[in-house]
C-alpha cells in the first residue's frame, strides 16, 4: 500500500489546492462552495495521480538513471507494470464520472487538462519551453476549475500571476537537470535546450513578472471596488520575500528539484505563506 501510494504522489496534490484561489479571493466561504471546490479538488487529485503514474510507466528507463527518481515504485519494480495501469484505469474513470456529476464545465477543464498532460508525456515534455508552458497552463486550468465550481470569473492578474509563478517554479526544476546535466547525468531528452545561463536569466525574469503582476492587482481598481480597501499591496511585501527564499534555495542551496517538497519541509516559505495568507485576510476582512 505504502508503494501504491507512492506511485499516485500525494505530496504533489498540494498542487491542486490552486482549486481554492478563486474561492479565497473572492472571500466566498459559503458551505456549498467550499463543499464543490473540495470536491473537485478530490477529483482533480485523483486525475493528476493517473496522469503521474502513466508518465512515470512512461519514462521508467528514464528514471532508472535519475539519483532520486530511480527510489520511484515503477522504476524500483516495486509496484508492476500490471497494477500501475490498472490503478491509472480505475483513477481516470473516476476523475471522468466525478466531474460529470459534479459539473459539465468543469468536467471539459478535467478532461483538457488530462490531454494536455498525456500529450505532455508522450511529446510536448521533450520539447524545450513548451514543456514548461505546458506545466504553467495546469495551474492555470487549475484556477478555472475552481472558478467554474463557484460560478466566477477569476481576475486578469491572478491568471497571469498563477502562469508567471508556475514558469518560475518550472524553470527551478529545470536548472536542477541542468546540475545534473553539467555531472554527466542526463535525465531529460530536452535538457540541450536549457543551460544555467539561460535557466538563471529566465527565473530572474520570471521571478520580477510575478511580482510586479501581484502588486498591479492588489492597486487593480477592481479589487480596490470589491474588497473595500487601498492596503492590498501590503501583502506583497510577503510574496516578495518568499521569491526571495525560493531563489536562495535554488542559487545557493542546489536545492529545487520538487517544488511541492520544498514547500512541505521548508519552515521559511511556510512561515511567508501564513503571513501572507493572514495578512491578505486581515486587510481585506477586518482592516479595510
Amino acid at each position: 500500500m505504502t508503494n501504491i501510494l507512492s506511485l499516485m504522489r500525494l505530496h504533489q496534490w498540494i498542487k491542486n489546492i490552486f482549486l481554492f484561489a478563486p474561492l479565497f479571493f473572492t472571500f466566498n466561504f459559503q458551505s456549498e462552495s467550499f463543499l464543490d471546490v473540495t470536491l473537485g479538488f478530490t477529483i482533480f487529485c485523483l486525475a493528476a495521480s493517473s496522469i503521474y503514474i502513466l508518465n512515470d510507466y512512461k519514462d521508467i528507463l528514464e528514471d532508472q538513471v535519475h539519483p532520486t527518481k530511480k527510489n520511484r515504485p515503477l522504476a524500483s519494480g516495486a509496484v508492476s507494470k500490471h497494477s500501475a495501469i490498472s490503478l491509472m484505469v480505475v483513477l481516470s474513470f473516476i476523475a471522468v464520472y466525478g466531474g460529470f456529476v459534479l459539473s459539465p464545465s468543469f468536467l471539459a477543464i478535467v478532461i483538457l487538462y488530462m490531454l494536455l498532460n498525456i500529450a505532455y508525456t508522450f511529446k510536448l515534455k521533450h520539447i524545450s519551453i513548451l514543456d514548461i508552458s505546458i506545466i504553467s497552463i495546469g495551474f492555470v486550468l487549475r484556477v478555472y476549475a475552481g472558478a467554474t465550481l463557484i460560478n466566477n470569473t477569476p481576475s486578469m492578474w491572478i491568471v497571469l500571476v498563477t502562469f508567471v509563478l508556475a514558469l518560475f517554479l518550472a524553470l527551478a526544476k529545470r536548472r536542477d537537470d541542468c546540475l545534473l546535466s553539467l555531472e554527466g547525468k542526463k535525465t531529460r531528452k530536452n535538457i540541450d535546450g536549457y543551460n544555467l545561463e539561460m535557466v538563471n536569466a529566465a527565473m530572474t525574469l520570471m521571478a520580477g513578472v510575478t511580482v510586479v503582476s501581484y502588486i498591479m492587482y492588489t492597486v487593480s481598481p477592481e479589487v480596490i471596488t470589491r474588497l473595500g480597501t487601498h492596503n492590498l499591496y501590503l501583502t506583497s511585501f510577503f510574496v516578495v520575500i518568499g521569491i526571495l527564499r525560493y531563489m536562495q534555495l535554488t542559487f545557493v542551496e542546489h536545492n529545487s528539484g520538487s517544488p511541492t517538497k520544498l514547500v512541505l519541509k521548508d519552515r521559511f516559505l511556510q512561515l511567508v505563506l501564513v503571513g501572507w495568507l493572514s495578512s491578505f485576510y486581515l486587510i481585506a476582512k477586518i482592516f479595510n
